[in-house]
């Protein structure tokens, strides 16, 4: 064992070796008296009926054209986001016609069309059902639709805010369905929300019979109702606006409904003309969120890069980064547990040097699918589409620290 003065010695060389790494920017320790003193001596707040974060935490949602509050949106703030759930105070918005405000007690679900039984369930008969709960992320099909030109959002909550996760809680799909008993003919469902707008989508049956959630709780509590309350699908890897709120009817049919919803919106227009439809799988996507838009970074050393990476189709297999504009790649560590359908944290550690620099990262999922750069997107689909947009988005490290959008 070595002695104490060289235990001691060899600490502080390695103190001051990762302080020099890291810039200078450890603050020096406090003496423990000196740091007491700094405590507070009066009482703390009293407890509270409803928990609320620190008045030292300033991260909000951004809400997209305020002049059409019903008909609008609000973005996560990604950036300071960590690990893979989002808050359910944070979980974007996307309405088409306000928020209704619903009685439980009153509300029910419908489920009717080519069924042998139509029966109609109240929330306290959904809630007898065996119960399940499951983490899945929401994506609305138009988030980084902004960037399908080139560079565009300041930050990552602009550019990728239309994306959430959570722990969803609720009964099979599939197990109201046998319910009522399915007729051979019934091959979609069409479901229907109870707001002003009655948006409604088209659902292939054997999604509805795989992994679709008819959800009342979310994050260990009853839905928000931005967020369905009290009763809403959870689709999971199909774009968000399929994951319809406030659902209040479910009907059996034989074919798609060609809704509004699925025609004359949420398509993408290709080049040659003609339209994707029921582009309904949200692709392989990643974006780093620290550094990104907005930041700056004090001065050279360590830093550690961090963002979030999903996929419809799966789970995520591999995440790599690139800190030279796309010339090298490499892993990033994922963080643990990586499940299907849900945001993925990954994070990797980067020297930077104080020179300019382009950071990206680029996911791989189970299925095989590769994201792909903004150019080899728009070869493929042209740019009139405002839809699906699951390219790379580098950020730039300007040798001030400032970090910009990079495409």
């Amino acid at each position: 064992m070595l002695p104490e003065h060289r235990r001691i010695s060899r600490s502080r060389r390695w103190f001051l070796r990762a302080a020099a790494l890291f810039g200078g920017g450890f603050t020096a320790l406090k003496s423990t008296s000196a740091a007491a003193a700094d405590l507070p001596n009066r009482l703390g707040g009293p407890v509270s009926a409803y928990g609320s974060r620190s008045r030292f935490e300033k991260a909000l949602r951004l809400v997209g054209n305020p002049r059409t509050p019903q008909a609008a949106s609000s973005l996560t703030p990604l950036r300071d986001s960590h690990g893979m759930i989002t808050a359910s105070a944070l979980h974007y918005e996307r309405h088409h016609s306000g928020v209704p405000d619903l009685d439980p007690s009153t509300h029910t679900l419908t489920i009717h069309g080519l069924v042998n039984r139509q029966l109609v369930f109240t929330m306290d008969e959904l809630k007898r059902f065996p119960s399940v709960s499951r983490i899945f992320f929401l994506e609305c099909s138009g988030n980084t639709s902004s960037e399908w030109r080139g560079a565009n959002a300041m930050d990552v909550q602009r550019s990728h805010g239309l994306t959430s996760c959570s722990e969803w809680t609720g009964v099979w799909l599939s197990t109201l369905l046998r319910e009522c008993a399915v007729t051979p003919a019934g091959m979609w469902i069409l479901a229907e929300g109870a707001d002003a707008a009655r948006v409604a989508r088209s659902i292939p049956m054997a999604k509805a019979m795989k992994d679709v959630l008819v959800a009342y709780a979310q994050n260990g509590e009853p839905l928000r109702p931005e967020q369905g309350y009290p009763l809403r699908l959870i689709v999971p890897g199909f774009e968000g606006i399929i994951n319809i709120k406030w659902l209040h009817r479910l009907k059996v049919i034989d074919q798609p409904a060609m809704t509004r919803w699925e025609t004359s919106r949420y398509t993408d227009l290709m080049p040659d003309g003609t339209s994707r439809i029921f582009t309904l799988e949200m692709d392989v996507k990643s974006v780093i969120t620290r550094p990104s838009g907005g930041d700056r970074l004090p001065g050279r050393g360590v830093y550690e890069i961090s963002g979030l990476a999903w996929s419809g189709r799966g789970s995520i297999a591999r995440v790599d980064i690139t800190t030279d504009g796309g010339a090298t790649w490499s892993p990033a560590e994922l963080q643990t547990p990586v499940l299907p359908l849900a945001h993925t944290r990954f994070r990797a550690s980067w020297n930077w040097n104080g020179g300019d620099a382009l950071i990206a990262s680029r996911a791989l999922d189970d299925s095989g699918h590769l994201q792909p750069t903004l150019q080899d997107l728009v070869k493929l689909r042209g740019l009139n589409s405002g839809y699906h947009n699951n390219a790379i988005l580098p950020w730039n490290v300007s040798s001030t620290g400032a970090v910009t959008n990079g495409l």
